[in-house]
């Protein structure tokens, strides 16, 4: 069983910054990439950021510049620095690991999300 765990999301004022951290868990061999999604009030889930294993990145035009993903392969784990931050910034953030290779399975997890919400 594979298992995401999210972390480091709340509250924070406009230009302010916040870390999100993930942390996959279980068995499995290797992950193929990485990364954080989100989904505000009423609107679809939408791509924020992506890693893949060798360090190959791709932001959403609407954080470039401003987040930062990363990725530590040895512990499994993809962060997301947000800095200046912006009030449409407000959603519930997403941790995916996708091509997750098990042993019976190639396939995608979800987190099960975190609430970042930034005030004006």
């Amino acid at each position: 069983q594979v298992q995401l765990v999210e972390s480091g999301g709340g509250l924070v004022q406009a230009g302010g910054s916040l870390r999100l951290s993930c942390k996959t868990s279980g068995s499995f061999f290797s992950i193929n990439v990485m990364g954080w999604y989100r989904q505000a009030p009423g609107k679809q889930r939408e791509l924020v950021a992506t890693i893949t294993s060798g360090g190959r990145t791709n932001y959403a035009d609407s954080v470039r510049g401003r987040f930062t993903i990363s990725r530590d392969n040895a512990k499994n784990t993809v962060y997301l620095q947000m800095n200046t931050l912006k009030p449409e910034d407000t959603a519930v953030y997403y941790c995916a690991a996708k091509g997750v290779v098990t042993i019976t399975t190639i396939r995608d997890y979800w987190g099960q999300g975190t609430q970042v919400t930034v005030s004006s």
